[in-house]
C-alpha cells in the first residue's frame, strides 16, 4: 500500500488505545506486529508513537476510563469544530470538547446516537497514520452498532459517510462510502445472539496481517485471548483478539482482488 500523507474529510486516519501499562502493552504490539515504539513521557499520558518502517501506525497511551480498555478509531475532518456543531443536531452527544493537542492537530471526542465513540481529527503538523493496510498497520475501521439506521444518519450529517448496504452470505453490511463513493470503513449491524448483550456498540479496528493462524496463535503465547478464532468471511481470513491489558482488536489476511 502507499505511504499516507493525508485523508479526506470523513476517512479513518488514526488509532490509539489507553492502557492500564503502556510498556506491557507496547511490549505485546511490538511482539505481534513488529513495532517501533517511542515512549511518551508522564506528563504527556505516556502518549507513545507506534512505528513500522519509520512511519506512525498508531499510538498507545495512559488509559482515561478505568475499566475501559479500548483502541479508538479516528476520523479525519478539515474543520473540527463545525463537525462538532453537527453531533448534537444529529442525535450524537459531545463526549471531549475540541481541543488543540500543541500543534499536531485539533481533536474531539464524541458519540453517536446508539453510543458508539469516536474521534475527530483536524490534522496540523500529524496527518495521521503514516502506512495503511501494510502487515501490522491499519487497513479496516468498522462501526459495529444495534442501530444501524441512526448510526448511518449521524455519519453522513455529521462528516458525510454514506451507507452502501451490501448481502455478505445473507447479512447485512454497509460499507461507508465517501462523497467520491471510495469505501473507506465499514458498518456492522449487531443482529443476532452472537452479539452479548453487554456489549456496547463500539469501533473495531482491523490490523492487516500475513497470515491470521499465526498471529493469532502468537497473540496467545504472549498473554493475550483469541475470542473469535481464525475465520473466513468474504474479505479475508479474520480473528478477534484481545490484549493482555483487556484492549478488543481485530486482525485479518484480505483475499487477493478478484481478476477480471
Amino acid at each position: 500500500m502507499p505511504e499516507m500523507d493525508g485523508y479526506e474529510n470523513g476517512s479513518p486516519c488514526w488509532v490509539d488505545i489507553g492502557t492500564p501499562d503502556v510498556q506491557a502493552a507496547g511490549a505485546f504490539y511490538t511482539a505481534l506486529f513488529g513495532w517501533d515504539v517511542e515512549y511518551g513521557p508522564a506528563e504527556m499520558g505516556h502518549y507513545s508513537m507506534a512505528r513500522l518502517g519509520g512511519r506512525d501506525v498508531g499510538a498507545l497511551a495512559d488509559q482515561q476510563v478505568p475499566g475501559v480498555v479500548v483502541w479508538t478509531t479516528y476520523l479525519a475532518v478539515d474543520d473540527v469544530d463545525a463537525a462538532v456543531a453537527k453531533v448534537g443536531p444529529a442525535g450524537g452527544s459531545v463526549v471531549m470538547e475540541p481541543m488543540d493537542v500543541m500543534t499536531f492537530g485539533r481533536m474531539a471526542i464524541v458519540s453517536d446516537p446508539g453510543g458508539a465513540v469516536v474521534a475527530f481529527w483536524q490534522a496540523g503538523e500529524h496527518k495521521g497514520s503514516g502506512v495503511w493496510g501494510d502487515p501490522g498497520a491499519v487497513c479496516w475501521n468498522e462501526l459495529t452498532t444495534r442501530d444501524p439506521d441512526g448510526s448511518l444518519a449521524f455519519l453522513q450529517a455529521v462528516v458525510g459517510l454514506k451507507g452502501h448496504k451490501l448481502d455478505m452470505e445473507g447479512n447485512t453490511y454497509y460499507e461507508l462510502h465517501l462523497p467520491s463513493g471510495r469505501a473507506v470503513g465499514g458498518l456492522m449491524p449487531m443482529v443476532g445472539d452472537m452479539w452479548p448483550p453487554e456489549l456496547p456498540n463500539h469501533w473495531m479496528v482491523y490490523f492487516a496481517v500475513d497470515d491470521t493462524d499465526v498471529v493469532a496463535a502468537r497473540c496467545a503465547e504472549l498473554g493475550g485471548q483469541v475470542p473469535v478464532p481464525p475465520t473466513d468471511i468474504p474479505p479475508g481470513r479474520f480473528a478477534v483478539l484481545n490484549d493482555p491489558q483487556g484492549g478488543h482488536f481485530s486482525v485479518i489476511k484480505l483475499s487477493p482482488p478478484a481478476q477480471a
